[in-house]
């Protein structure tokens, strides 16, 4: 139902599973868990799996902090890596181009965090036209309460929550467990 008829495949959206933004988050190995079964699942259907790797002052490029959590495992250029350094993962990155030339119409979403990368990505690949499906239990977030921020199990319960019911024309957005995620189109 996208809006970009011309790209009728589906892509695994991997965002900051790095080891700096996963540190202390909630439910870390269980959201890691799912999304290597949602990788493998991926893999064997020939989805593309397109992978996102966030960069800062906080997370230093090549540095430990950087580095993708070492359970999951990124395949050469088959699975393109994106290099960014704001939250939305199509801004000033080529993921949009990538998208394109896999005939990409619909993202399965998932990674960290919740409430700044996850939700800009969501957003925006929505006002540009994807189906975009977040996985419930395959995203997280880090504690930050003490900036006045609700504590990390209500952000992503919140998150799942309005996403669900958003809507646009020519669009659908939907939020589902990992065990019922499904790379073909509804």
């Amino acid at each position: 139902m996208t809006t970009l008829p011309e790209r009728p495949r589906t892509a695994l959206l991997v965002i900051d599973v790095q080891n700096g933004v996963m540190a202390g988050t909630p439910r870390r190995d269980d959201v890691i868990a799912n999304i290597n079964t949602l990788v493998g699942k991926a893999r064997a259907e020939d989805v593309p799996v397109v992978w996102v790797q966030h960069a800062d002052d906080g997370l230093v490029r090549d540095s430990e902090n950087w580095q993708y959590v070492p359970e999951l495992i990124l395949r050469d250029a088959a699975e393109p890596l994106v290099h960014k350094n704001y939250g939305d993962s199509f801004e000033d990155t080529d993921l949009e181009q990538l998208l394109a030339e896999r005939a990409v119409g619909r993202l399965i979403v998932t990674g960290a965090q919740t409430d700044v990368c996850i939700r800009s990505t969501i957003h925006s690949a929505f006002t540009r036209g994807y189906d975009v499906t977040l996985v419930a239990d395959a995203h997280t977030t880090e504690d930050l309460t003490e900036y006045g921020a609700p504590a990390p199990e209500q952000v992503i319960a919140h998150t799942n929550l309005y996403w669900r019911y958003q809507s646009a024309p020519g669009r659908e957005a939907a939020v589902v467990d990992a065990t019922d995620v499904r790379f073909t189109a509804p």
